[in-house]
C-alpha cells in the first residue's frame, strides 16, 4: 500500500525543491542556503496562504484541503498541467477510493469496436494493464493472447522485457510515460495492494524504473509519436491517440495510426496482412540477426 500522507509530502518537497528566488521573482536575503529550492515561508508567501498551513500540508495532511488553495499552491510551484492533477488527485481524487481492486472487465461491445478498428488499437486499465486488444495490435506490439492477464501490463513490458527495448526506439521516453502513469495512478488507488506489488517488483527488478520512481515526476500523454523498430516491418513512426472512457474512468482507448501514403502506412498494412503470425516472424527474423 502506498501512503498518500507520504506522497503528497514528497512531491510537494520535491517540486518546491526545483525553484529559487530567482525563477519566482523573490529577492535574495541573508546567508547562503543550506538546501536548493524555496524556503516553505517563500512558497507560502507566493500561494498567499499562512507558512504554518503550508507546513501541515507538506507534512502529509491533505485533508479538507479547498480546491481554491490546491491551485494557488499549483501555481506557486509552477505546476504543469499534469502535475496539477495530481497534486489534485493526492488530495481529492475524482475517481479514485478505495473500492476492490479487481482487474477491470471490458464490455463486448467495446470490444467490437477495437475489432473494427483499422489500426492497431488496444483498450489499457489501471496499473497500465493491457485489457483487450485487436490483432493489429498483436502483430506490432506482440501477441498478448500468449501471456497471463497479470503479465498483460505496459510496465512489465518495457522494464522487464528487452524485446520492447528493441521494440521502441525512443525507449527511455516510453519508460519515464509509464512510470508517471502509474505516479498517478498510485494517487487514486493507494489501497491497491496489485499496485503497490507492481512497484515492488520493478523497483527490485530495474534499475532504472528505481532512478524514475525516486524522481516524483508525472505525467498524462494522450496524444503524440512513437519511434518504432519492428523486427518484420523495421522503422516506424506512428501517432497516437488515447482517450479516457467517459463511463468508465479507469480505461483508456489507445489507437497508433500511421500519416496515409506514408511508409509507416504501408509497412501498417503489411503487419496486418501477416496478423499475429507477425509476432513469431519477427522474432525469427531477431533471432537470425
Amino acid at each position: 500500500m502506498t501512503d498518500p500522507r507520504t506522497e503528497l509530502s514528497e512531491f510537494l518537497r520535491s517540486r518546491r525543491a526545483r525553484l529559487s528566488p530567482d525563477d519566482v521573482g523573490l529577492p535574495r536575503y541573508g546567508r547562503t542556503r543550506r538546501v536548493p529550492g524555496l524556503r516553505r515561508e517563500e512558497l507560502a508567501q507566493l500561494a498567499g496562504v499562512s507558512v504554518a498551513y503550508y507546513t501541515r500540508l507538506e507534512q502529509g495532511n491533505g485533508r479538507n484541503v479547498s480546491a481554491e488553495v490546491i491551485d494557488s499552491i499549483a501555481r506557486a510551484l509552477r505546476l504543469n498541467e499534469a502535475e496539477h492533477t495530481y497534486l489534485r488527485n493526492l488530495t481529492n481524487c475524482p475517481y479514485g477510493g478505495k473500492k476492490k481492486a479487481a482487474r477491470s472487465q471490458v464490455r463486448p461491445a467495446l470490444q467490437h469496436l477495437l475489432d473494427s478498428v483499422g489500426v492497431p488499437a488496444y483498450v489499457g486499465g489501471r496499473r497500465a494493464d493491457v485489457l483487450a486488444w485487436n490483432p493489429m495490435a498483436a502483430a506490432l506490439f506482440g501477441d498478448w493472447g500468449q501471456l497471463q492477464p497479470r503479465e498483460r501490463n505496459w510496465a512489465r513490458f518495457i522494464f522487464l522485457q528487452p524485446s520492447y527495448q528493441h521494440l521502441f526506439l525512443n525507449w527511455e521516453s516510453k519508460a519515464a510515460d509509464i512510470v508517471g502513469f502509474l505516479r498517478m495512478d498510485a494517487a487514486c488507488y493507494p489501497d491497491d495492494p496489485e499496485l503497490t506489488a507492481l512497484i515492488g517488483e520493478l523497483s527490485v527488478k530495474s534499475e532504472l524504473f528505481r532512478q524514475l520512481w525516486a524522481k516524483h515526476d508525472v505525467k498524462e500523454k494522450n496524444f503524440g509519436v512513437k519511434y518504432l523498430k519492428h523486427p518484420l516491418v523495421g522503422e516506424l513512426t506512428l501517432q497516437y491517440e488515447s482517450l479516457r472512457m467517459p463511463a468508465e474512468p479507469d480505461l483508456f482507448f489507445t489507437t497508433y495510426y500511421a500519416e496515409p501514403g506514408s511508409p509507416s502506412a504501408e509497412a501498417l498494412q503489411l503487419l496486418a496482412s501477416w496478423g499475429t503470425d507477425a509476432t513469431s516472424a519477427g522474432t525469427s527474423v531477431r533471432s537470425q540477426a
